[in-house]
């Protein structure tokens, strides 16, 4: 009989050796690499929908709201939820799904980088399941998606899912707000600040009302399409 999740467990906190280790994973200076979608802020820049911090921290706010809740959040749940639950087959089904929600430079960023992470971190792995996950990677039987390496890494360590919806967003607004610096006038000590708040944001999400649903329909995105006709969001990978 399947084993039911719940929640509770999934929402536990995670011990500090291993956030100190989940850390490490998530600092793109050593070989695992990283990479970030900046979701059309510089053609908001350049249409000066982002001109100052404020309006730069409802950019970010909305991401939250519009990119990631509705696809990575829920994503995440189910990781989770198929990892608890020793359904293996659905979390290569939905590996592999995943890319046909992203553009092709997001897909094949998401692709590489998610291998990166899966050749450092093959031989720490202790969760039979995670084991299983990463022997499809191996394979090449599923792709291996940042997120998904990074999401069994992380259950494998202990570390709940609220946790790791945390660390992992919070790495991609720093990694966003980065680039504002070389296409605006805002400062970085206001980036620091503001990038400080979104602590408080994050804590007061709901995490037990993610949504089941998946959509890739990201207001943020469409709208720069249809505003500017060259200026394109970018990709940051190192």
């Amino acid at each position: 009989m399947a084993k039911h999740i719940t929640l509770t467990n999934m929402t536990n906190k995670s011990n500090l050796k291993s956030l100190s280790r989940f850390l490490q994973i998530l600092d793109g200076t050593f070989p695992s690499g990283m990479f970030v979608h900046s979701f059309g802020l510089e053609p908001h820049i350049i249409n000066q929908n982002v001109y100052n911090i404020n309006t730069l921290k409802v950019y970010l706010q909305n991401i939250i709201i519009d990119q990631y809740q509705n696809i990575e959040f829920t994503y995440i749940k189910k990781i989770y939820e198929a990892l608890e639950n020793d359904k293996i087959t659905l979390l290569k089904q939905m590996d592999n799904e995943y890319s046909s929600y992203q553009i092709y430079e997001y897909a094949k960023a998401s692709s590489d980088i998610g291998f990166n992470y899966y050749t450092q971190l093959k031989n720490h792995i202790s969760k039979s399941i995670v084991q299983k996950y990463f022997a499809y990677v191996e394979n090449k039987t599923c792709i291996g998606n940042e997120i998904f390496i990074l999401a069994t890494y992380a259950y494998d360590l202990d570390i709940s899912m609220e946790d790791f919806i945390v660390m992992w967003t919070k790495k991609n607004l720093i990694n966003i707000a980065a680039t504002s610096l070389k296409i605006s006038r805002i400062k970085p000590s206001e980036i620091q600040q503001m990038l400080f708040e979104f602590d408080e944001i994050l804590s007061e999400l709901d995490f037990r009302n993610i949504k089941n649903k998946i959509t890739n329909f990201n207001p943020l995105f469409e709208e720069n399409i249809f505003q500017h006709s060259v200026l394109e969001p970018k990709m940051f990978a190192t």
